[in-house]
């Protein structure tokens, strides 16, 4: 099973749950303060959603490694190509 289909069993899982509660297809009487809570919640979990993306992002951003020995290596070729390019008539 794929990333997305996990995801979207999920998000349907906690969907039809949250509609079963709020159109009270179980039966269950809640009482007014979780009425109150449980119509918003979507919106809610929907936040709290974007706040840890943006958060992780963050994370992952400052604590990005430089590969170093990587650029250096990428700055000697291309001073190589520089290089035959000009033995060959080019000029920068």
């Amino acid at each position: 099973m794929t990333k997305l289909a996990q995801w979207l069993w999920g998000l349907a899982l906690l969907g039809s749950a949250w509609a079963a509660l709020n159109v009270g297809a179980l039966g269950l009487e809640l009482p007014a303060p979780c009425r109150d809570v449980l119509w918003p919640l979507p919106a809610y979990l929907l936040v709290a959603a974007g706040c840890y993306a943006l958060g992780t992002v963050g994370y992952r951003v400052a604590t990005f490694h430089d590969c170093e020995d990587a650029a250096r290596e990428l700055q000697n070729q291309i001073q190589e190509a520089r290089a035959d390019l000009s033995r060959r008539g080019l000029r920068f």
